[in-house]
């Protein structure tokens, strides 16, 4: 199929659910997110960890204040009983960097939600190893928190591969749809995000504008891959198959 000679209604010959990671896929906030947490981290645990050398790509943010915290010895206890304090602090922080130096889009994001919003039967929605607070913050100063459906958080699981049946069984309440998993496409810049897609039958769909190259995405297993979004049919193919 050649999406360049396909309308967005030809091109989608069933109902799909696109579950969209959002730093490094959608959007960048620079070294705000990274500074922030580190910053919470300190204040409440009086260490920030390795931050500079972890790897947040892919993460859910409650297990970020647990490695990090864990490789720093803290102990399981206290993290439990303070993990809740630190990332309400790195919320109210990434608010205030976010409001002085809002999110950049990452290039195309807009004209591929553009279309594929004409697509029939597809539903567009987050899949983020986020909280939704800032999940809705980061999205919400780019201007694009209102294009997607519902969300699934990063605190709605254990790790990430669990958060593909998440989004299966929140999407029939949130849309009125049932979807399988085989109707579904994970976008993402991580391998993380690619194993994710994997794990429940996705399409698993990687970008590479974060910081995963691109021939360890396609080693990770991706059935797709994009430089970015620039090329609007280009990455409609990749999307839709």
């Amino acid at each position: 199929m050649n999406a360049r000679s396909n309308s967005p209604s030809a091109v989608a010959a069933t109902k799909r659910l696109v579950l969209f990671d959002i730093d490094g896929t959608l959007l960048s906030t620079g070294q705000a997110a990274r500074t922030t947490f580190a910053s919470a981290l300190r204040d409440v645990y009086g260490t920030s960890g390795d931050v500079e050398g972890y790897a947040f790509e892919g993460r859910l943010d409650p297990l970020i204040v647990a490695d990090l915290m864990r490789a720093a010895g803290v102990t399981d206890e206290t993290i439990a009983a303070r993990r809740a304090d630190a990332l309400a602090l790195y919320l109210e922080r990434l608010e205030a960097a976010l409001r002085e130096r809002p999110p950049v889009l990452k290039p195309g994001v807009l004209a591929l939600l553009d279309a594929l919003e004409k697509v029939p039967g597809l539903v567009l929605a987050l899949l983020t190893g986020n909280v939704e607070r800032g999940a809705r913050l980061k999205l919400s100063f780019a201007g694009i928190w209102h294009r997607f459906a519902f969300g699934v958080w990063g605190d709605d699981a254990s790790c990430r591969e669990e958060l593909g049946p998440v989004a299966l069984t929140r999407a029939r309440p949130a849309t009125g749809l049932f979807f399988a998993g085989s109707e579904c496409v994970v976008v993402g810049d991580s391998r993380h995000d690619v194993a994710c897609g994997l794990s429940f039958g996705a399409r698993a769909v990687a970008v590479g504008t974060g910081r995963t190259a691109l021939p360890a995405l396609a080693a990770a297993g991706a059935h797709a891959l994009l430089a970015d979004f620039s090329d609007t049919p280009r990455a409609l193919e990749a999307i839709l198959g």
